[in-house]
């Protein structure tokens, strides 16, 4: 019984001795920019950029494959923020910016068809086959995929009322 305890705690610190090495040794730098406009972007995931997630469009971004207004979600404040960061002008004349908005299902026409919950990135979205859907609000992001998808016309966009998680005092004006 001890030696099995002693080879098998002797082949753990070895293993672990080989991957502390290969981690040090083996590492692949990243790029400090891709790296500084990923920690801005939104990070929902939603794809309405055209790439599959914001890691994708922070890459395109940085090395000037994608315009600065790639973003929806992150609106006009996204877009500045990322020209002055990589040091370019951007044109932001077709960037709109939306107020925060969540999705609310109108129970009374949601036929249960399950489109909606396909197309969330969030799993916002709470319901099942032939059955009434409703919306987390919490865990929505506003990115409308699910009101893009719906037959029935049952999802409406609402302005996110404020809560104790989301009100914030807004700063008073300077007078100068």
């Amino acid at each position: 019984m001890f030696a099995a305890i002693a080879s098998l705690t002797t082949l753990g610190l070895a293993l672990g001795g080989l991957l502390g090495l290969a981690a040090r040794y083996l590492k692949v730098e990243g790029n400090a920019v891709t790296e500084e406009v990923a920690a801005l972007l939104p990070g929902s995931q939603c794809g309405q950029c055209g790439y599959p997630g914001c890691a994708p469009a922070a890459e395109a971004i940085a090395s000037g494959a994608a315009p600065v207004t790639l973003c929806p979600p992150g609106g006009r404040a996204l877009a500045e923020s990322l020209a002055s960061l990589l040091g370019v002008t951007a044109d932001l004349s077709g960037v709109e910016d939306k107020a925060p908005m969540i999705a609310h299902i109108h129970e009374n026409l949601c036929v249960g068809c399950t489109k909606c919950f396909k197309r969330c990135p969030t799993d916002a979205i709470m319901g099942a086959n032939n059955m009434i859907h409703s919306v987390f609000a919490d865990a929505c992001i506003g990115c409308e995929l699910c009101f893009d998808v719906c037959p029935t016309e049952c999802i409406e966009m609402r302005p996110l009322t404020p809560t104790l998680q989301t009100w914030f005092w807004h700063k008073p004006a300077v007078a100068i």
